[in-house]
């Protein structure tokens, strides 16, 4: 069985990342969606929200797995035999990181790093931004899946 993960914080899933988890979907039989738990950060949705939320938005695929995982990933992709890492690369600035990223994970355990350029139409999007954007009140309907776009300005707007 292929396998693959597309890790990330994913607070919230955009549609850049969902973007770069179907097509992944489309080239293994099984991909881990990866929630990375940053206990020194605090994010919008906890990391519950966040799985639930790629579970309800990824269902359609039928061959992608999400987890939660602290730690190194590959550690994460010793432990369920993942060969694999697609990354979704927006543009070169992307790269530098990534490519560290990739040599570093390689060397410690052989697991191969996948490059997937990103759709055009995603190429400026970050779940940052999509945060900021409707923070302030603007139009992020046609960034981030339906599911997310309403539990978004419901956290938003709560009060």
């Amino acid at each position: 069985m292929r396998r693959a993960v597309c890790p990330g914080s994913f607070d919230p899933i955009t549609n850049g990342h969902l973007d770069i988890i179907a097509r992944a979907s489309r080239l293994y039989d099984e991909v881990y969606v990866a929630v990375m738990i940053n206990k020194s950060k605090k994010g919008l949705f906890e990391i519950e929200e966040r799985i639930d939320l790629i579970r309800t938005v990824t269902a359609e695929y039928g061959n992608v797995r999400v987890e939660a995982f602290h730690g190194l990933l590959v550690d994460f992709c010793k432990q369920r035999d993942i060969p694999a890492i697609v990354k979704g690369l927006r543009a070169v600035s992307d790269f530098d990181y990534e490519l560290q990223m990739a040599q570093m994970n390689n060397g410690l355990s052989g697991v191969e790093t996948l490059f997937v350029p990103t759709n055009p139409t995603y190429s400026f999007l970050s779940s940052s931004l999509v945060k900021e954007v409707a923070a302030w009140g603007g139009d992020v309907s046609h960034l981030v899946p339906a599911e997310v776009l309403t539990a978004l300005t419901e956290r938003l707007h709560k009060d």
